[in-house]
């Protein structure tokens, strides 16, 4: 017997079941579940490690505007993800981040820097909240395998107890 809870959270917050007193069926659901929430928020971690490739990449190209005089230097300014346009840097003290959706704002490099910083703090907070919900949700699933197990072995159990009772009687 599996002695494991297992904790589901709902928008009330979290219950903890214990796998054992649910019927097989009840746990395929219960499995069901745990996977489908595994899928998404491996998923979720995934988009918050790319966004934190970005603003790394972000931070690493002002950090580079900081150095030798880059006014005037020739880049490849993008249109979209694909097509890009020659440009020359004018002013290399300043640059625009986006604050929000459709939000921008001019900043000096050591502002932008800080602000770049800030997101990633964000990011990695987050990111490492989501780690701690996927390990959870992995050893849910761990957990339901084994009660699954367990039931599993109890129902052949009996079934061999009857059919030795039958050849007896």
């Amino acid at each position: 017997d599996s002695k494991a809870a297992v904790t589901m959270s709902d928008q009330q917050g979290g219950s903890v079941l214990d796998p054992d007193t649910l019927s097989l069926d009840q746990l395929s659901q219960l499995k069901t579940q745990e996977e489908n929430k595994l899928t998404a928020i491996t998923q979720r971690y995934g988009q918050l490690r790319a966004v934190s490739a970005r603003y790394h990449a972000s931070k690493d190209a002002i950090s580079e505007l900081q150095g030798d005089a880059t006014d005037g230097k020739e880049i490849m300014v993008p249109l979209t993800d694909s097509v890009y346009v020659p440009g020359k840097i004018r002013k290399s003290d300043k640059v625009m981040v986006e604050l929000g959706t459709g939000f921008y704002a001019e900043k000096n490099l050591d502002d932008a820097i800080a602000f770049v910083d800030r997101k990633i703090a964000l990011i990695e907070t987050n990111s490492s909240n989501v780690l701690k919900i996927i390990q959870a949700t992995q050893s849910n699933v761990e957990s339901i395998n084994v009660s699954m197990q367990g039931k599993l072995l109890e129902i052949r159990a009996k079934q061999e107890g009857l059919k030795h009772q039958a050849a007896n009687a």
